[in-house]
Formats: C-alpha cells, sequence, structure tokens
C-alpha cells in the first residue's frame, strides 16, 4: 500500500512529523509514504491553516532526516498547494527546483470571487460560486506543476444537492483531467471523516459517488491517499477508496514515477 497524501503538525490542524509518519506506514505495512503539508506561501496567506515560510527549510530537512533513517521505506517529499499566478514562480523553481521535492499537489481550499478569495470548504453555496470555483480549479490544474488534484469534489462539502449545476461542474473538471492527463483523488479523510447532512439524508460530503459515477464517461486516471491529519491514520480511507475504484471501472494512476523525479 501507497500513500501520497499526509500532513504534519506544522500546518496547526494536524499532528505528528514525518519521523512519525514514516514509523506509523512500516507499522501498518506501507512501502511508500509522501509527506505533502499545506505549503507556506511568499507572502505568509492563510496561516490558519499553513506553516509560514520561515519553516520551509526545517519541512523539508525533518523529511530528509526521515529519509535516512527509515531506509526500508521510501519516503517522498512534498506539499499541497492552493495555485495562483503569482505564487507559480515560487512553486516551480524554490519548491521544485531549490528545495528538490519529489512532486506538488494541487489542492484547491480557496478561490477567487468578486475581488476576494472565498472557502472551498464553505463557501460554495450557489451556482455563480460553484462556476467560480470550477473555473479556478481548472486554470490551477492547467499550471502543469502538479501531479495530481486532491478532493476534486471538494465543493461537495458546502453545495449539498446534487443538480443540474454540479453535473456540469463536474463534466468541465473531469473533461479537464482527462485533456491534461492529470490524476484525480479518491480522498480517504473525506471517507472517514466529511459527513453532511442533505434533505435526501446523511452523504459523504467527497468523494461524493455521483462525480465518480460521471467519471466513468471520461478516459481518467485516479489516486487513493488517506490525506492523513494524524500518523495514526495514516492508512485511513485507502482500502475503501480503492474498493470504491475498482467497483466503478476506474482506472488506478501509476504514480512509480514520483520515486525517481
Amino acid at each position: 500500500m501507497k500513500n501520497y497524501h499526509t500532513h504534519t503538525f506544522r500546518c496547526n490542524h494536524a499532528e505528528g512529523d514525518a519521523s512519525d509518519y514514516a514509523q506509523a506506514a512500516l507499522d501498518k505495512g506501507l512501502t511508500l509514504v509522501g509527506i505533502t503539508d499545506h505549503t507556506p506561501l511568499p507572502d505568509n496567506r492563510w496561516l490558519y491553516m499553513r506553516m509560514g515560510i520561515s519553516a520551509l527549510p526545517v519541512y523539508a530537512r525533518a523529511i530528509e532526516e526521515s529519509q535516512t533513517k527509515y531506509a526500508d521505506l521510501t519516503i517522498l517529499k512534498g506539499m499541497e498547494c492552493e495555485w495562483a499566478p503569482e505564487y507559480h514562480n515560487f512553486f516551480d523553481e524554490v519548491l521544485l527546483g531549490e528545495y528538490g521535492f519529489d512532486y506538488l499537489i494541487l489542492g484547491c481550499h480557496f478561490f477567487p470571487f468578486q475581488g476576494s478569495w472565498l472557502s472551498s470548504h464553505g463557501d460554495i453555496v450557489n451556482p455563480r460560486r460553484l462556476v467560480a470555483y470550477t473555473e479556478f480549479l481548472m486554470e490551477s490544474m492547467q499550471s502543469g506543476l502538479f501531479a495530481f488534484v486532491a478532493h476534486p469534489d471538494l465543493f461537495g462539502l458546502s453545495y449539498l444537492e446534487w443538480d443540474e449545476n454540479t453535473k456540469a461542474a463536474s463534466r468541465e473538471i473531469l473533461s479537464a483531467a482527462q485533456e491534461l492527463d492529470l490524476p484525480l483523488e479518491i480522498n480517504g479523510y473525506g471517507l472517514a471523516k466529511r459527513k453532511v447532512r442533505t434533505k435526501q439524508g446523511e452523504r459523504t460530503a467527497y468523494p461524493w459517488l455521483p462525480f465518480w459515477e460521471l467519471s466513468r464517461d471520461y478516459k481518467i486516471k485516479v489516486i487513493v491517499n488517506s490525506d492523513a491529519h494524524d500518523p495514526d491514520y495514516v492508512d485511513q480511507g485507502i482500502v475503501r477508496g480503492q474498493d470504491m475504484a475498482q467497483s466503478l471501472g476506474l482506472r488506478l494512476a501509476n504514480m512509480e514515477y514520483l520515486e525517481g523525479r
């Protein structure tokens, strides 16, 4: 089992460091773990959910020390990133270049709307905002910086009903993923932790089943990760997510190329 999506204490809403994840991964029989905390940003934006830019060297060093200490485990050095044009060069030249990160994940937790940034977790409450989220996610995907897209159906956390608007947004995202050959993530944290109540009853906010049922119409690749926020949950939802992908006939992405980037 491999997991390419984990978070450390530095994001201010998770537990554990790289070495804790490495030990937990070994204990649970994983062969690979990617450490991918929320990236710091040059302007220190959104610090309540990420490390400050001054923590970047320490974070990178913590992963590298774990790679040396846990030689029997493949440990990859990554980040989960909110893309924006002003950050593109930082991601490309500093994270992938200077620091030699193995890969970056696209996690669209915020999107621009009418001159301000809204939360993809709680603010996609009407069709206009759903369109804005979708358009910005696709623009982010087209940047060419990312190995895969984390929880592309995150909009299901606040847009509660499956309707023609969600269907149209999903088709746009899936079409872009197909065109760009960019894998989409079935998110184990969502499977385990994210429930919402709707008029039709309780459901998983994400992965949102209709999104993934619709994905069968497209030639996309899927990756399943835990999105763990605690080392104890390093394998969270991975088997369930893989079973979901298999039941829908979805194709799992081969990410082994990241190990020799």
